[in-house]
């Protein structure tokens, strides 16, 4: 199947073939005819999957054809908003729609003012959109149809009551699209009170629910302190596109932020403390591949979805299995390959094993191979006890002749140096630790664990 046999408004047409689409995904080929002859719909399918364009086309086909005015997508984060604002932009953009993202952090004026000089799409965050309709600043919107898009991150953010109180003010006279990637039981039920016998979808594999098996996922046991350094490295030796390192708090997205620039990286960095037009300047230059590296919290990368991110990067590993799965779900998107890198230390072992178990990660042992290009103070102390003790051979007098016109420094620099070269005698090679190391660091662990258990069994 192809685009062609929706048999699309021209103008909408063009903005499909511009963007580059040519055959619709899974959930595009569903959903479309759905919303195209006004079902209401309940569709389950992760981001990456290209949801937007499949609730985004319809909206925008019935805008052109003058079926329908005005349409209302309703998102999780603002960055998300800002994001499928701009994606349905530059596909209705040669039919004249507009759209406006209306989000918080920003001041109200510019987008009540938008609002009602007639912008035809709307993509707002719960809080902000309820805010204006309590005060009555956008009663002169009334969307015809409404998409709650990441249901399930509205959930987790905590907006459902918000959301409720929202389709209050919104006429009832409305076709409705809810679209989610998991379907737990108050997403079921409110799909149940705002929706009119809807329609069901799923795109969502039973592997989906683990990890992408297009993601290889590494994971490298460290010391504590060797953190910034192991990024670093990998960065370095890493053949990536975009990279998206995870940390788990404000400060130390800032710390790596800065020491990744301090090095020349090409990083910015992304929590709820950033002023909100520096945020969207950020993502703005991370999808625009003018910024390589974003390291993010879990929070401020909540609904983000970025193409071609081929690297993410756990600087911590995470708390829980899901925000695993969430995390490294950033990469291998649209059927490309992708790796997610885990750092760890013997302290998280308890966290690696739950994540492995629970969520069926194939996460495979690596190491970070250093360059022999630096000796310790050992390492030339040992090499200069070999040389010195090594005996003088009868044939010297011979070797010296044929290098009686070099210079004795440098010829003894070259000397060295091949031997160096020859010997590999820094053994210094290895950041963190290898196989061996780690199966008797894990089984001191388990011991630990296990004394550990028995001294609280005892004190009880």
């Amino acid at each position: 199947m192809n685009f062609s046999e929706f048999n699309l408004h021209r103008d909408i047409a063009k903005g499909v073939k511009i963007a580059g689409f040519k055959e619709p995904s899974p959930i595009q080929e569903e959903a479309i005819p759905l919303v195209l002859d006004g079902i209401d719909l309940v569709a389950q399918a992760h981001t990456g999957t290209g949801k937007t364009a499949a609730f985004g086309l319809p909206i925008l086909e019935k805008i052109a054809s003058g079926e329908i005015e005005r349409a209302l997508v309703i998102t999780p984060t603002r960055e998300l908003a800002s994001q499928v604002s701009d994606e349905l932009y530059h596909l209705g953009r040669f039919a004249g729609i507009r759209t406006l993202a209306i989000y918080g952090g920003v001041g109200y004026g510019r987008q009540i003012a938008l609002v009602h000089k007639g912008v035809q799409v709307v993509v707002a965050t719960p809080g902000r959109l309820r805010d204006l309709y309590q005060k009555g600043k956008i009663d002169v919107f009334n969307p015809e149809i409404v998409v709650l898009d990441e249901a399930d991150e509205m959930l987790d953010m905590g907006f459902l009551e918000v959301v409720k109180e929202i389709f209050d003010y919104i006429p009832q006279n409305r076709q409705t699209l809810l679209f989610s990637a998991t379907m737990p039981e108050p997403i079921k039920d409110l799909a149940e009170s705002i929706l009119y016998n809807p329609e069901y979808i799923s795109v969502v594999k039973d592997e989906d629910s683990t990890t992408n098996n297009k993601i290889e996922q590494a994971y490298y046991v460290i010391d504590e302190s060797q953190r910034d350094e192991a990024v670093v490295k990998l960065l370095e030796q890493e053949n990536y596109n975009k990279a998206l390192i995870f940390c788990r708090m404000k400060r130390e997205v800032d710390r790596v932020t800065e020491h990744l620039k301090a090095l020349g990286f090409n990083a910015e960095g992304l929590h709820g403390d950033i002023e909100q037009m520096q945020r969207d300047e950020i993502v703005r230059s991370y999808r625009r591949g003018r910024l390589d590296i974003l390291v993010a919290t879990d929070v401020a990368a909540r609904g983000l979805d970025i193409k071609d991110v081929t690297h993410v990067f756990n600087y911590h590993i995470p708390f829980d299995p899901q925000s695993y799965v969430h995390r490294i779900g950033r990469t291998g998107r649209a059927g490309k390959d992708g790796r997610a890198i885990t750092l760890v230390t013997t302290d998280e072992f308890r966290e690696l094993k739950r994540i492995q178990k629970e969520v069926g990660a194939s996460m495979e042992l690596a190491v970070i191979k250093l360059e022999n290009n630096s000796l310790s103070e050992d390492d030339i102390l040992e090499f200069k006890h070999k040389v010195m003790s090594f005996k003088v051979s009868s044939d010297i007098d011979m070797v010296l002749e044929k290098f009686k016109d070099e210079d004795c420094k440098e010829l003894l620099s070259k000397l060295l140096s091949y031997i160096v070269s020859k010997e590999e005698i820094s053994s210094d090679n290895l950041l963190g630790y290898d196989s061996s190391d780690v199966d008797d660091l894990y089984q001191k662990y388990l011991e630990n664990e296990r004394a550990s258990k028995r001294k609280k069994s005892k004190k009880r």
